[in-house]
């Protein structure tokens, strides 16, 4: 008999950061649709009260933390409350980021540098940092990461946010690389252009979109956040048990150009 395809989600704890909306909602109810139990994490209260309601309505668990991921105790509370109503943890995903404001490196107000690379960069390194005691202990656990296209070339994206999806894929071969002979799995995905929420606030004659335009023609299709979960939750799957350390485009090829 051929074997059969399962993602062996079922009852697993799974944290989703930026859950409210976008990437992260669509990964949190996909999850939830193949019986995992979901923490949404996400600074906005209405998404991510409204992305747990809606799981909770289709008969599913989930919880939420609100807060700003980029403070300390919020990595905190999302560990503990996870932990406390979930169990343990099985899967963390690092979705919630932001964008930077299209600016190249000689644009780059100290600020927008240090508060993109703080959502985007440090808060997921934070919060691998604080699930990995749990998952060692169980001698398993799955972290995905939402890194970009950015995370694979030069970017009209701006210097700020190039920087942390660069960070983002190093941060995600070194967990790969250093425990995988401790039973964690890590790896990422790289959006293309996708129709999310994400904000974008560009600077006044900011360099990114004069440089966008020169190669917008070779980025294709934009894709559906269900398609960027449906991603997401492939790695966390137990169908993808001997898949660590990959940075996987989700971008209709932009990545072969």
């Amino acid at each position: 008999m051929s074997p059969t395809f399962t993602t062996g989600l079922q009852d697993r704890s799974v944290i989703v950061t930026g859950a409210g909306s976008g990437i992260g909602r669509a990964a949190a109810l996909l999850f939830a649709s193949e019986g995992a139990r979901v923490l949404a994490a996400d600074i906005d209260a209405a998404g991510a009260k409204g992305v747990t309601q809606e799981i909770k309505e289709q008969g599913g668990d989930a919880t939420a933390v609100i807060g700003d991921l980029s403070d300390p105790l919020v990595i905190a509370d999302v560990v503990t409350t996870a932990e406390r109503e979930f169990g343990r943890i099985d899967v963390l995903v690092n979705n919630a980021g932001i964008m930077d404001r299209m600016s190249a490196a000689g644009e780059t107000e100290d600020a927008e540098w240090e508060r993109v690379l703080r959502i985007n960069l440090t808060a997921p390194f934070l919060l691998t940092r604080a699930v990995l005691p749990h998952m060692l202990g169980a001698g398993r656990g799955v972290i995905v990461n939402t890194a970009s296209e950015a995370s694979l070339r030069g970017s009209a994206a701006g210097a700020a946010y190039t920087a942390s999806k660069h960070g983002m894929a190093g941060l995600t071969k070194s967990v790969a690389v250093m425990y995988r002979d401790r039973g964690i799995r890590c790896n990422a995905i790289a959006p293309g252009g996708t129709a999310t929420g994400i904000r974008l606030d560009l600077a006044p004659d900011a360099s990114g979109p004069k440089v966008l335009r020169s190669y917008a023609h070779n980025i294709g299709r934009s894709s559906q956040a269900s398609e960027q979960a449906s991603a997401i939750v492939f790695l966390a799957s137990d169908a993808a048990s001997n898949i660590s350390g990959v940075i996987l485009p989700v971008d209709n090829g932009w990545a072969a150009v």
